[in-house]
């Protein structure tokens, strides 16, 4: 029997705004949960559990009055977590998750048992994100509710498998909630993605664009200017393999040399080594491509609705043509 996540049948669009490191914050979160779809940050966007617990306060005092004034019902919102041994703040960070009983956590790096039964015994869920089966295979095995695809192309850390190819292969062994990241950046991508086999598309790049993000201004004016060919797939900055800008590695003086280097970060003892990497050379996907401007989160989900809606109307016209025979 399939289990799919009850709440995406009430979202505006099937999509989530995924977690982006130094980018995401209450702002954008609050955002996208008022317009229909869900808003996510990292726990590590504050530097300290204390910071942590202040901005899901905020977000659940923000959302709870927006409902109250309103009388709509808000998206969810989400948290992700690095499940890795060196993250020192991962226990305390899972406490205050159930504490305030946020209803969807993204664990990165490692699906463990004992936080997937921590987020359910309040009633929340738990997405996974992997770029591989075996990935897959082991997120499966700790219970989690969902799995976020990371194909190749995506921004940040990614894979590089084929979507197809990797939607085709987890259908096999997984029938909870399928997310589907990479490129994703129109409203005719979220379709698409859905044509695939995905029940939810999980974008990242997209919202570096929009007003509600902390990006620099800089940040966004390189990704206006970037094309599928501007990203720079390596392992040099952190020790696992990402998407970034290659303007911005240039000006951060890396060389080609650089880049093919596969060393290993310590996300415990090296934590402030990699906020300020990240801080000055800057990740994008593939989907820049299609990027062109800065929006307001509102304006960007009225957008990719429209584009929505004219995808699914336009597949749905091939049925008077196709098939044949």
């Amino acid at each position: 029997m399939s289990e799919k996540a009850e709440f995406i049948k009430d979202l505006a669009l099937p999509a989530v705004a995924a977690p982006m490191f130094l980018i995401s914050g209450p702002k954008l979160v609050i955002e996208c949960c008022k317009n229909g779809i869900v808003g996510t940050f990292p726990a590590l966007n504050q530097r300290t559990s204390e910071g942590f617990e202040e901005w899901l306060i905020q977000i659940k005092t923000e959302l709870e009055q927006f409902e109250k004034e309103t009388g709509k019902k808000p998206a969810p919102f989400g948290v992700n977590l690095i499940v890795h041994p060196t993250n020192p703040r991962l226990e305390a960070d899972v406490k205050l998750c159930m504490k305030h009983k946020v209803p969807l956590v993204i664990t990165s790096l490692g699906a463990v048992s004992m936080v997937v039964d921590a987020i359910h015994s309040y009633g929340g869920l738990v997405f996974h994100d992997i770029i591989k089966k075996r990935h897959a295979e082991k997120a499966a095995e700790a219970g989690v509710d969902g799995l976020i695809l990371v194909s190749a192309g995506a921004g940040g850390h990614g894979g590089n498998l084929n979507p197809m190819s990797l939607i085709a292969e987890v259908k096999k062994i997984f029938n909870k909630t399928i997310l589907l990241s990479g490129c994703i950046s129109t409203g005719r991508d979220i379709a698409a993605a859905m044509q695939m086999g995905a029940d939810m598309a999980y974008m990242g790049t997209r919202f570096i664009n929009t007003e509600e993000s902390k990006a620099p201004e800089e940040y966004r004016k390189m990704i206006i200017e970037a094309g599928a060919n501007d990203i720079v797939y390596t392992a040099a900055i952190s020790g696992v393999h990402a998407n970034f800008l290659a303007a911005s590695l240039q000006a951060a003086g890396i060389t080609e040399e650089d880049l093919k280097k596969e060393h290993k970060v310590d996300f415990g003892k090296e934590l402030d080594t990699e906020v300020k990497a990240w801080k000055t050379i800057w990740s994008a996907g593939q989907g820049v491509t299609t990027i062109e401007n800065v929006m307001p989160i509102s304006e960007l989900v009225n957008t990719l609705k429209s584009e929505f809606k004219e995808a699914i109307e336009e597949q749905s016209k091939l049925l008077e043509v196709f098939p044949k025979g």
